[in-house]
Order: structure tokens, then C-alpha cells, then sequence
């Protein structure tokens, strides 16, 4: 930990508050909207659909703008997105507090989405500015995650006290991260913003074409879109497994909380020190593709459970529950460790440093669409499981789309589309 704080502290200012601005968006966001969706069912008494209607217009605001708010990254620089994204958080998290009309609702949430929308792109890009590209991803994903971890903890006080105090909090810390960021962030406009080779300033449909132009990219992220259905697995697949061997009641409440905690301190401790090892050790594709397998390989835990003959109840069957979920749980956490900051980098190289925003938004949409496909097929595999008595089959499907994904990304690295980085001559201080 020591390292990782000296590590910080050799960044930039810029650099340093975007580190601590991340944890905050997920410390504020993550004692929210866990307890969002209880919120609506509850207090509000909304229909099941409805509650469904409110949380997939938040999602989709977010995923379906994440394209326009990297292209105005590009046009008008990070600094202005990164804040206007902080305010309209404000106004939507405190109007999820203080409304009760479904379209209200549906406006607030929205709001929350496209904020996201607008400062996402443009952190990943400023980020991507700076030198020591890698292990600043890697260093900005161990605040990232460390927001995941408290943030539920927070939430679950606060909204002791009423879901309308934690969406207030909330909003008064995106309010105090936006006049931080005001007073205190340097501007710096992406890279490659928007002008083409020549210089002249480019359209934003002739941009577009050209992203859309760039196969190896494009190529990329589709490869890339299955390690995200892996880990989503976190807040889906892994604890209904849990419930299913386990059943209800604090047991599967406690040994879901152990996933995530599982996930996020394994990250804070441990991410600055396997992405050194990894740079010293190998190329960012075969970084990538290690992860992959590592992110398939997670569910082989599971995979060799449902093999098991089931306990009819006792300690057993809550270590049969428990036990391969936790380590499924670390195993993707540390692929995620291995691959994320060589896949931020190479997005980067990609983009050939011209409207790294943009890239970073159209990325991050394909993601999303592929998250919301995978974990669709995700649910049907459970149910068919369910159904048909094959417990194997979402782990094994699962762990096939791991490898699969490896084999894509080693192919694009192998004939030449993912190109390894230029080296500089100048040596780059390890991580601890």
C-alpha cells in the first residue's frame, strides 16, 4: 500500500485529483443505487416493470451517450464534461430524492446516465494525456475500486435514516467534487481533439466515419466486449448461484457482500503490483490475453461444483454455495487486474492518439450493448440450468466465452492489428 500511495503521489495534480474524483463518483453512486431499486418497489410502490423502466433508462442514457459525450471531450475539451457531468449528477441524484411521479423519475434517472455520459470519456482521456499511460489506469482502477467497496457500506447507514438523506448526500458530494474540479483542474484538451492530420477542423459525421473506418478498433472492442460480460457476472450469475445452493435469508446475504468485497480489496492491494509484474514480464496483447483466460478460468470453480452432489444442508452446503463463488469472484477480479490497464493503453495506440475521447465513448457503447446481450443469454443459460437439472451450463458456456475472447485478442495481436508500444529510450519508474 505504501507503494501504490508513492506511486500517486509521483503523478501530476491533474492526474491526483481525477485518482481521487473517481473514488468519490463511486462512493457517492455506489451508496445509492444499490438500494435504488428497494427504493422504488418500497417506499414508492412501484411495479415491478416500472422499477425495471427506471433503472434501464439510467443504463441506457449512459451506454447510448457515451459516443456524444467523448466526441464533445474531443471538440471541447475534458475539463468542461468532466464538471458538467458532476452537476447534472447533482440534480439528478437529488431529484431521485425528492420526486415521486414515474416521469420525474424517469427524468431524474436519465439525468444520472447522461452525466456519466459526459465525464467517462473525458477522465479516461485526460488520463491518457499523461505519461505512464499503463500504470495510471492501473493506479486510477485501484480508486475506482476502492469507491465500489465503501460506497454500499455508506449507503447502507445513511439510508437507515431514509433513502432521501443518501440521495441528498449523494448529491451534496458530486456538488463538492464540482467546485473541486472547478477551482482545482487543469485544463487539457484530449489528444488529437478535433482536427484531422492536416490540420482543419473536422466534422463530427467525418470523425465518426473514420472511427468506424478503423477495423482493428472496432475489432477490439468486440473482442474486448466478453471480458465485461465475465465480470458482470459479479452482480448477476455468481449471486443467484448463491441463493440457489444457499437459499435466502443472512447467510446469502453475507456471502454475496464477501463477492464484492473479495473483488474490490483484492484490486486495492494488489493492482499496482500485477500490472509492474506484468509490463516487466510480457506485451500488452499477451497481458490482454492472459487476463481473458484468467476471466474464463473463473468459472471453472463452478463448473467442478455442479458436479458435486449437493449437501442437504449444514456447513456444507454453505461452503459448496459460498466457496467456489468467492474464489470465482477473485479469480475475475485479478484477469481484470491483468488485462484493464493494457486495455485502456491500447485503445490509445489504436485511436493512433486522434480523438482518444471519442474512441473511448464508442468503446464503451459496444460494451454496453454487449453486456446487455450477454447478460441476457447469461439469464437464459440459468434458466435453462434450472430447468433442464445441467448445472454446468451457464459455467461452462461462461468460461467458453473466456476463452473464446483470448483467442480473438491473441489472433488481432499476432497478425499485426494490436501494435505493441513505440519504445521511448526512457525508462519508467515501476510500480511498487
Amino acid at each position: 500500500m505504501k507503494g501504490t500511495l508513492a506511486q500517486f503521489r509521483s503523478y501530476d495534480r491533474g492526474v491526483r485529483l481525477l485518482m481521487v474524483n473517481q473514488f468519490t463518483i463511486n462512493l457517492g453512486f455506489y451508496m445509492l443505487m444499490p438500494y435504488f431499486a428497494a427504493h422504488l418497489s418500497g417506499s414508492l410502490g412501484l411495479a415491478g416493470w416500472l422499477v425495471g423502466l427506471v433503472l434501464g433508462v439510467r443504463n441506457f442514457s449512459q451506454q447510448g451517450m457515451f459516443l456524444i459525450g467523448g466526441t464533445l471531450a474531443d471538440r471541447l475539451g475534458c475539463k468542461p464534461m468532466i464538471i458538467a457531468g458532476l452537476v447534472l449528477r447533482v440534480a439528478g441524484f437529488a431529484a431521485l430524492g425528492l420526486v415521486e411521479s414515474v416521469p420525474a423519475l424517469l427524468a431524474a434517472s436519465a439525468a444520472t446516465g447522461l452525466a456519466g455520459a459526459l465525464f467517462n470519456p473525458a477522465t479516461r482521456a485526460y488520463l491518457a494525456a499523461g505519461d505512464r499511460r499503463v500504470e495510471a489506469f492501473a493506479l486510477f482502477n485501484v480508486f475506482y475500486q476502492a469507491g465500489i467497496l465503501l460506497g454500499p457500506l455508506v449507503g447502507m447507514v445513511l439510508t437507515g435514516a431514509g433513502f432521501r438523506v443518501t440521495c441528498l448526500t449523494a448529491a451534496g458530494i458530486f456538488a463538492v467534487l464540482s467546485v473541486v474540479q472547478i477551482r482545482g483542474l487543469p485544463a487539457r484538451r484530449a489528444q488529437g481533439a478535433a482536427t484531422a492530420p492536416g490540420g482543419a477542423r473536422e466534422t463530427v459525421p467525418a470523425q465518426w466515419r473514420g472511427i468506424l473506418a478503423n477495423r482493428p478498433f472496432l475489432l477490439f472492442a468486440a473482442a474486448m466486449t466478453g471480458s465485461y460480460v465475465l465480470t458482470f457476472q459479479v452482480y448477476l450469475a455468481l449471486p443467484l448461484e448463491v441463493r440457489r445452493l444457499g437459499g435466502e435469508g443472512p447467510f446469502a446475504g453475507a456471502a454475496t457482500a464477501a463477492l464484492f468485497a473479495v473483488s474490490g480489496l483484492s484490486t486495492v492491494l494488489f493492482q499496482t503490483r500485477v500490472t509492474a509484474w506484468c509490463k516487466a514480464r510480457t506485451t500488452p496483447g499477451g497481458a490482454l490475453t492472459g487476463g481473458l483466460l484468467v476471466m474464463g478460468g473463473a468459472f471453472v470453480p463452478l463448473l467442478l461444483a455442479a458436479a458435486v452432489p449437493v449437501p442437504d444442508g449444514g456447513p456444507g452446503r454453505w461452503l459448496l454455495a459460498a466457496g467456489p463463488a468467492t474464489l470465482a469472484a477473485l479469480l475475475l477480479a485479478v484477469g481484470t487486474m491483468i488485462a484493464y490497464p493494457f486495455e485502456m493503453d491500447t485503445i490509445v495506440r489504436l485511436s493512433g492518439d486522434r480523438l482518444v475521447a471519442t474512441h473511448y465513448g464508442l468503446y464503451n457503447t459496444v460494451c454496453g450493448i454487449g453486456i446487455t446481450a450477454g447478460n441476457l443469454l447469461t439469464g437464459a443459460a440459468l434458466d435453462a440450468a434450472g430447468a433442464s437439472g445441467a448445472a454446468a451450463l451457464p459455467w461452462l458456456s461462461l468460461a467458453a466465452l473466456g476463452a473464446l475472447c483470448a483467442a480473438a485478442v491473441r489472433w488481432l495481436h499476432r497478425s499485426g492489428r494490436l501494435p505493441d508500444p513505440v519504445p521511448t529510450g526512457r525508462a519508467e519508474p515501476a510500480a511498487a
